[in-house]
């Protein structure tokens, strides 16, 4: 988790500075591209299922909307800060504009852990954060989407709340949606499907067949284990997974000798993404430290959990078999760290393009939501395949061209498109 010291928006500020530096970018520009456009902070009293009154406090940030409607997650944590969802408000800026669709960064949250609400105060709490945000949020202002410990249901409570206030029906609002209520096909498995398909890419520049590929996972929640479940699917070996225990405040690495089997874990794991370890155990698997994810002699590591998790702390464990880091989380390693993996010569597939499956699926559920006409599963993921691919290739020629490292690449090239549409709106 992410330590009391480690302040994600100084971390994602460094990185934008860095970048902008090597584009020649004027003062002005920086100083817009350093901030977020509008924050929110709000306090939300809930009256408790045993009668007593707590109040929570929640945000929204709005990084920059130039290029479209903001675009952000909703996370539900206990240990979330403000830093961090301004940090993450400006990568989905980066990362709407990696991939190049028409939206913004945003981000936002309230600090609470919902394992320890019932779920009238869950649905409390989602209703009582649209209603304090609502002005500022709408299907063509921000849009709203599941983060960390939020899913479908928390997604329809702010829905309804959102058109009781309003009268009206407006899919479009937010995303994540359950499909039989204006959500859409594959839009769960978007966020982890999308990270496999820059795997695959990845591994033909490094001239590695996927069925002699291995990866350590970092995290079992939405994004992993879909992807953990797609890379065993096209014939990858998924040697260790972990998950986070919120109760422990600790997490667990779950390995196996012949390899982790995700079909039969996902029943054994809850929708936070935590899996049973007694159930786990009966089953043959190994419990280790969480930390040890990242010690495993495996072709790839894939950080989808959170923020910080590879630092100067624990770089140098990674092994010298590993060729390829994914990064499924956002902001998971850390300056220091990212200039060791640099000198090393892993081929680092960065934030911003490894983890945008998610925005993108969101993004094509808004407009079918906008449009009311939805497609099938096989055209979402077909779409899905074809942005991110797009992307992975224009980064990667890129940084070819220019001898960049894929995240220098990948950076200048979203915030070249993002300071293109400031400037044509004359705000710079």
């Amino acid at each position: 988790m992410t330590s009391s010291e480690y302040n994600p928006f100084s971390t994602v500020q460094k990185q934008f500075d860095n970048v902008a530096e090597m584009m020649g970018l004027d003062e002005g520009a920086r100083e817009v591209l350093r901030n977020a456009t509008r924050e929110t902070m709000v306090h939300i009293p809930i009256k408790m299922d045993d009668n007593s009154t707590k109040v929570f406090q929640g945000f929204r940030v709005v990084h920059n909307d130039s290029r479209g409607p903001a675009k952000g997650g909703v996370r539900f944590h206990p240990q979330e800060t403000i830093g961090t969802m301004r940090a993450l408000a400006m990568l989905m800026t980066w990362k709407c504009a990696v991939v190049n669709i028409p939206l913004g960064g945003a981000n936002g949250g309230v600090i609470c852990d919902p394992h320890n609400l019932s779920l009238m105060e869950q649905e409390k709490l989602c209703r009582a954060w649209v209603r304090n945000l609502h002005r500022t949020l709408g299907p063509q202002i921000d849009i709203a989407a599941p983060d960390v410990m939020t899913n479908a249901q928390h997604m329809m409570w702010m829905l309804d709340e959102y058109e009781v206030i309003t009268g009206g029906k407006y899919p479009g609002f937010i995303t994540g949606k359950p499909v039989a209520s204006g959500g859409t096909l594959g839009r769960e498995e978007a966020g982890g499907f999308g990270l496999v398909f820059t795997i695959r890419e990845a591994l033909k520049e490094c001239n590695i067949r996927v069925t002699d590929a291995s990866a350590s996972f970092q995290g079992f929640g939405q994004v992993s284990r879909h992807a953990a479940k797609l890379f065993q699917d096209i014939g990858g070996t998924v040697s260790a997974v972990s998950c986070w225990y919120p109760h422990e405040y600790k997490s667990y690495t779950f390995r196996k000798k012949d390899g982790v089997d995700v079909k039969e874990l996902l029943p054994i794991t809850d929708i936070f993404g935590t899996i049973d370890k007694s159930k786990a155990e009966a089953l043959g698997y190994e419990m280790i430290p969480g930390d040890q994810w990242i010690k495993e002699e495996v072709d790839i590591l894939v950080p989808a959990a959170f923020e910080n998790e590879i630092t100067i702390a624990n770089v140098d464990l990674i092994s010298d078999k590993v060729k390829i880091i994914a990064e499924g989380a956002n902001s998971p390693t850390t300056i220091e760290a990212d200039a060791i993996i640099r000198e090393k010569g892993i081929f680092m597939i960065p934030d911003l393009l490894a983890s945008a499956g998610g925005v993108i699926g969101s993004y094509f559920e808004q407009v079918q939501g906008n449009m009311n006409y939805y497609w099938s599963k096989e055209e979402f993921m077909g779409k899905l395949d074809n942005v991110i691919t797009d992307a992975f290739i224009s980064v990667s020629e890129f940084a070819q061209k220019k001898k960049l490292y894929m995240r220098d690449a990948a950076y200048v090239i979203a915030v070249d498109r993002v300071v293109s549409a400031l400037r044509t709106r004359g705000v710079i």
